[in-house]
């Protein structure tokens, strides 16, 4: 039986349930213990590490070149496209956290966060971007 499309829901499902605290109860513990630790990050690395195993590794990957990502992402299995998610949801997660934990001690106000958190989960980069523009703008105007 092919438990990839499984565990894939399960991590896909569970990572918005792990990213809610952090949107709409920043300051509850629940929040405050996510932030604090890597557990969610760690929970998906052993799902990424599943995947990653089960397509047979990175043995035959090229991180050197643009053809040779596109060469990955052309012959990807589903074990390797889950793999490839994993490590977007584990560190768009792990960067979630560092934007509040970051805006929690400079005493950002919450809303000044929330698109850069969501951009943070749906975007990535552009929510680190984001976060770092706001809060900058944020803190010259408080000054």
């Amino acid at each position: 039986m092919d438990t990839t499309p499984f565990l894939f829901t399960i991590a896909n499902t569970a990572i918005l349930f792990a990213w809610l605290p952090l949107l709409v109860a920043p300051k509850k513990k629940i929040a405050q213990a996510l932030i604090a630790f890597p557990y969610v990050p760690l929970v998906i690395s052993l799902f990424y590490l599943y995947f990653l195993l089960s397509d047979g590794g990175l043995s035959e990957a090229d991180f050197s070149s643009l053809e040779g990502i596109l060469k990955l992402y052309h012959q990807a299995t589903p074990e390797a496209a889950a793999a490839g998610w994993m490590h977007y949801l584990a560190f768009d997660f792990w960067v979630g956290c560092w934007v509040l934990r970051d805006a929690q001690k400079r005493e950002l106000p919450h809303a000044l966060i929330l698109l850069p958190l969501l951009s943070t989960f749906m975007l990535g980069p552009v929510g680190v971007l984001l976060y770092v523009i706001f809060s900058q703008l944020y803190l010259i105007r408080k000054a």
